[in-house]
């Protein structure tokens, strides 16, 4: 056959590496401790000189001594001794030990062959995913390219885990070989992180709302906090606007101008020195864009995958989840629901699997328009009723002023025609797995498309400009570490009618009294 290579030859093996490892336990008490982090009963070739080493596994469990006798007691226990060898192949390997000194250089001889044995596995599997052909390409690609990567990061299959190994890794030291976060990722806004106590590793977060209501503001705003005031590392998937104007977003929120004004250039000089400075803070941020439009969900999984293995990743963001596609192989045949539901398990497999929180954008039905008053609920959530269960946590955003103007307001509220919602944003948490349910309130500054804690800034010390990083962990260490309610306290009780830092009636501090739960 044209092209094809056809190897006959024993997987990668070597008998001498195996039975040193097995000897050396038998014969040096501390040799198990040097191979038992890396090496497993199924990396050994030879399926005898595994069932030995499981059985010396267990033994150093529980605490015994690992010697010929023990070793062959524990196969007999275990009804394998025969299978093992018996007590004359067990007598053999220990005689035939040179020494024990060089147990790990041949524990890591066992265990490159087994990596190189699966490796020989995943590439018949791809040779089949070729063979397979199909329409979708990427799609194919994407599925190769995970055998690789779980090869890579020396990934297995999961298995039972026990209770009590789950336990001490709470006591035990953070691994500092991991270049993720080692607290959850916070948001950046202060009641939302005492609510959910950050975003939790392995949790897939739907975050829906109306169109121009603010869903990309938000995740943003908190991509932005992350990356700045954490340290964190945030990949966006931004399938509705170019990774060009996301940047401007973050630009203009951060220097506080305009965004339709920044490609004009037309600045004062404060506005060039807040926009310099702005420029200057993003550059520390690590946030990677990916702005392929269209999607599948197996190109989103593959790069998502390479670029965690890459940097280490603490937050995952799809803006928006109805612009993915589920891809040719996923049986959905034009069906939505179906398709939509492949892709909220898709993405819940993903936070699994990388070990970081999803932030996933989400459209809602039309019918929270067909209502009065327009909060949305669970049942609102488009197109697929297995985002919701998927999800670990659904938030939505809730903003009356846009379903009320001020004068409406005027005449349904004449005892406090102050109290008007200008720039409020409730964000409801309407489904929490692990922790509470609840609404927060946010500012929401619409010329800058940016969300706020409510709290007060003092434009003559702070010059109009407030760091970024150090707002994010200043407002949050004061929401956790104190239980101050950012918004809710009398700080923001005692704000008045009048302008914002920027000098904007928009930006008005206002009264939340009518507001506190």
């Amino acid at each position: 056959m044209r092209g094809s290579v056809v190897v006959e030859q024993a997987p990668p093996n070597d008998p001498e590496a195996e039975a040193t490892v097995l000897a050396s336990l038998m014969v040096d008490e501390e040799a198990i401790s040097r191979v038992a982090a890396f090496l497993q009963p199924e990396d050994f070739f030879q399926e005898r000189h595994g069932l030995i080493f499981d059985a010396a596994l267990a033994l150093w469990d529980r605490s015994e001594a690992i010697n010929q006798v023990t070793v062959a007691h524990e196969l007999v226990r275990r009804h394998v001794l025969e299978d093992a060898g018996g007590l004359t192949y067990i007598s053999h390997i220990v005689a035939e030990l040179p020494t024990a000194i060089g147990v790990e250089y041949s524990g890591r001889i066992v265990q490159r062959d087994a990596v190189y044995r699966r490796l020989i596995e995943a590439a018949g599997q791809m040779a089949r995913i070729g063979y397979a052909g199909g329409p979708n390409l990427q799609e194919g690609l994407g599925r190769a390219e995970s055998l690789l990567m779980a090869l890579r990061g020396g990934e297995r299959l999961r298995d039972f885990v026990m209770l009590r190994d789950l336990l001490e890794s709470f006591l035990g030291p953070p691994d500092e070989s991991d270049p993720r976060l080692k607290e959850p990722a916070r948001t950046g806004f202060a009641e939302l992180d005492k609510l959910l106590t950050g975003l939790k590793r392995s949790d897939l977060v739907i975050l829906a709302a109306r169109p121009s209501v603010g869903k990309s503001a938000l995740a943003l705003s908190m991509s932005q906090n992350l990356a700045l005031g954490q340290g964190g590392k945030v990949a966006v998937f931004s399938l509705e606007m170019s990774a060009e104007q996301l940047a401007s977003r973050l630009v203009s929120a951060e220097a506080e101008v305009e965004f339709q004004r920044l490609p004009w250039g037309r600045h004062s000089e404060a506005e060039e020195g807040r926009i310099s400075r702005a420029i200057g803070q993003l550059s520390r941020a690590e946030i990677y864009i990916d702005d392929t439009p269209g999607i599948t969900i197996a190109e989103l999984r593959a790069k998502s995958r390479r670029l965690a293995n890459d940097v280490g990743l603490d937050l995952i963001v799809v803006d928006h989840i109805q612009l993915t596609h589920a891809g040719s192989s996923t049986g959905a045949d034009g069906n939505r629901v179906a398709e939509m539901s492949h892709v909220s398990r898709s993405l819940k497999e993903l936070a699994r699997e990388l070990d970081v929180p999803v932030l996933a954008l989400s459209q809602l039905s039309r019918a929270v328009e067909q209502r009065h008053p327009h909060v949305p609920m669970l049942s609102d959530l488009r197109e697929s009723g297995s985002i919701e269960q998927d999800a670990d946590v659904v938030m939505f955003i809730y903003r009356e002023d846009m379903y009320v103007a001020p004068d409406e307001w005027d005449d349904m509220h004449p005892e406090e025609p102050e109290a008007y919602p200008n720039g409020d944003a409730q964000i409801i948490v309407a489904k929490h797995r692990n922790g509470p349910t609840g609404t927060v309130h946010l500012r929401f500054v619409k010329r800058l498309a940016k969300f706020e804690d409510f709290f007060l800034r003092d434009e003559s010390e702070s010059g109009g400009d407030l760091d970024l990083a150090e707002r994010a962990g200043l407002t949050v260490g004061a929401g956790v570490a104190d239980g101050g309610s950012a918004g809710t306290g009398p700080s923001a009780g005692m704000a008045g009618p009048g302008t914002g830092p920027n000098g904007s009636p928009d930006d008005a501090q206002w009264s939340l009294d009518a507001y506190d739960d």
